[in-house]
């Protein structure tokens, strides 16, 4: 092959493709060409190609509409300046479109088309459009920066966004009632829900419990609730119309679980596993477009009827920063009837405005930036957090105060040792927030010391709730074992962790307890009466005194009482000052016949008249004591005197014998 030659002549000989011609390279090896003229058959093809497009563009318009609306009834993002998915979605949908489509226009009329002739005013206008989509997408990126907590000012901001008191705890926290104590935590609930619902042959084919299980206050009782839901799509189309007939409630403290059955025409129509248009979030974002709502819960009144609760989210710094919650909306599950509510508006019943989340990361603000953004990186004087919980989740439980939920959680250092500064209690309701100042132990501390005390079980501990005993702050848990059954309970003292008791149950883990506490020095006597405690008043009829695992305890009675109540020393150390005959009130908790003493007063004889009256009666019994031993003398004497009177018939009998 030379030159230029044409590979497919060369291989196939001649001219392959009849065309003929000369190139001047040689016989039948010119480049073969097309001409493609505008015929008029050619331009009607290119018509009906134009008119179908002109249609399929209108068309895609309307389809893209429809696809849009049930795009959004299906997903139904808020509508709010405030949400990020807003945003994301005007971003994605609108603002990129617009933004290409008019630097399209823009760029034709600058240059021109075959359609489009060059016009300078049109492609200014284009231009100038162009930017309408930039500067609102700068400008929300603005409101992110005004949002962050390094900009000038925000540090103080975020601080504030949560006003947290200092309180006393002695003074707050009311001494426990074992009665009201919730024993379990959200999985054994849940365990116990599911059993229970097994029972019930008529339902479980057909419905199946929700995993919500708030905890509520429930006719100041702490339970958790939590609806029935459809099994599946079949399901729904079965029973739709009568709606979902019950809800699970477990007891906290006594462990009963049960399915709670509604009336007709209470019955749940409006829930989380509907759907349509009953589905709860759609239902409650689509009747208020404009709100963003936070973590939904699901409650019951005092009549035991049921509600949604839905907080209405608000961000106070910047476009996305501060996020708090400034309304809630109440949902009757029954009716679908709404009732929107400020924060201070809610009814007591209601337990849950504020999601136990949003009150630790708010509280945390405060933690990091009181003293400035800088300060909580560098210096971080006095930043502190809250204490993490187990495998990377945030560690708090619940506790019940004047009818109210509360978020209880360790407040510990920024270096995050096992050590806590104090706790901190937070209202779901109202948002109010307690910080307490107490040095000892975290919860994890805690839960590894109740685990150690059963170690050859290998129970695991459950997240400790705070409680007060004889005003000592104290972790109280349940022990589980790998079913996840409650097996043992535990209680530790915060401020010395080495402190631990475990028992079978709740009144005997508190009856060792509070003898530990008590040989430990933390306990005295004093006028206040533990709640949830008994009490009794008499005179002294027996003190005794014996050592038990190296403690001191003195074992009293009363006149007329069968019970022995134990003293513990060194805490109840006032108790030696007491003796037979004096009176006294006990405070105490019940046993049989053992009573474990939390408290004492009374008055013992131990001032300078009674001491007197001591000192004279000491020197009567010593007078008495002198008789004695002249009459055990005398005694002797006149046995003596027998004796030997014994003795001479014995002689004169011998006598006569012989």
């Amino acid at each position: 092959m030379s030159g230029n030659q044409n590979p497919f002549f060369t291989i196939l000989g001649g001219d392959p493709f009849g065309m003929g011609g000369d190139s001047g390279q040689g016989p039948g090896q010119q480049i073969p060409h097309v001409d493609f003229k505008s015929t008029e058959e050619y331009r009607q093809i290119k018509d009906k190609f134009s008119n179908m497009g002109r249609k399929a563009i209108v068309i895609s318009i309307i389809v893209a509409i429809i696809v849009l609306a049930v795009a959004y009834w299906w997903f139904h993002p808020p509508i709010n300046i405030h949400s990020t998915d807003t945003w994301a979605f005007v971003t994605v949908f609108i603002l990129l479109p617009t933004f290409l489509i008019f630097r399209m226009r823009h760029r034709a009329y600058t240059h021109g088309t075959d359609k489009v002739s060059p016009n300078a005013g049109k492609a200014k206008t284009f231009k100038f459009l162009s930017f309408i989509p930039v500067v609102i997408f700068a400008l929300v990126l603005v409101g992110a920066l005004l949002s962050t907590t390094f900009f000038p000012g925000n540090a103080a901001k975020y601080a504030n966004v949560l006003q947290t008191q200092d309180s006393t705890f002695a003074d707050d926290i009311q001494q426990v009632d074992y009665n009201e104590i919730p024993v379990i935590d959200r999985d054994s609930a849940v365990l116990l829900g599911n059993r229970t619902m097994g029972t019930m042959s008529d339902l479980v084919s057909q419905f199946e419990i929700s995993p919500l299980y708030s905890q509520i206050n429930y006719q100041n009782h702490p339970v958790r609730v939590s609806p029935l839901g459809y099994a599946d799509l079949f399901k729904w189309l079965q029973n739709r119309e009568q709606g979902i007939p019950a809800y699970v409630i477990v007891d906290m403290t006594t462990q009963d679980a049960q399915v709670v059955r509604l009336e007709e025409g209470k019955t749940i129509k409006y829930s989380e596993s509907e759907p349509l248009a009953r589905n709860i979030d759609r239902y409650v974002q689509l009747k208020y477009p404009f709100y963003m709502f936070g973590e939904k819960s699901f409650e019951i009144d005092d009549e035991g009827n049921a509600w949604w609760i839905c907080p209405v989210r608000d961000f106070t710094i910047g476009l996305f920063g501060g996020e708090t919650i400034s309304r809630a909306v109440m949902v009757n599950a029954a009716t679908g009837e709404c009732q929107d509510l400020a924060v201070s508006e809610v009814p007591n019943w209601v337990d849950h405005v504020y999601p136990a989340d949003l009150l630790i990361k708010q509280y945390n603000w405060s933690g990091a930036y009181a003293n400035g953004w800088i300060n909580s990186w560098l210096g971080q004087n006095g930043v502190v957090r809250t204490t993490p919980g187990n495998d990377g989740q945030l560690g708090y439980n619940y506790i019940a105060k004047d009818d109210d939920v509360w978020v209880y959680t360790g407040v510990t250092s920024a270096t995050g040792d096992d050590s806590i500064v104090g706790f901190v209690l937070m209202n779901q309701r109202t948002g109010e927030s307690n910080f307490y100042s107490v040095s000892g132990a975290t919860e994890t501390s805690a839960m590894a010391s109740a685990e150690g005390q059963v170690q050859q079980m290998r129970y695991t501990s459950t997240f400790p709730i705070l409680i007060n005993v004889n005003d000592r702050p104290t972790y109280f848990m349940a022990l589980k074992d790998g079913a996840g059954l409650v097996k043992m309970y535990a209680m530790v003292d915060i401020e010395s962790y080495q402190n631990v008791a475990v028992g079978d149950s709740v009144e005997e883990t508190q009856k060792s307890y509070i003898s530990m506490i008590g040989a430990s020095g933390s306990t005295s006597s004093g006028d206040g009466s533990a709640e949830g405690a008994a009490s009794a008043t008499g005179v002294i009829a027996t003190v005794a005194q014996a050592v038990i695992e190296g403690n001191s305890h003195f074992y009293v009675t009363l006149e007329g009482d069968s019970r022995i109540f134990d003293f513990a020393l060194p805490g109840m150390v006032e108790i030696v000052a007491y003796g037979v005959g004096d009176t006294i009130t006990i405070e105490f908790s019940e046993g049989d016949p053992l009573c474990v003493v939390q408290s004492f007063s009374g008055e013992a004889a131990t001032d300078s008249a009674e001491g007197g009256a001591i000192g004279d009666s000491g020197d009567a019994g010593a007078s008495d004591a002198e008789a004695g031993d002249a009459s055990a003398a005398s005694g002797d004497a006149t046995g003596d005197e027998s004796a030997a009177q014994g003795e001479q018939p014995a002689s004169d009998t011998q006598e006569q014998a012989a």
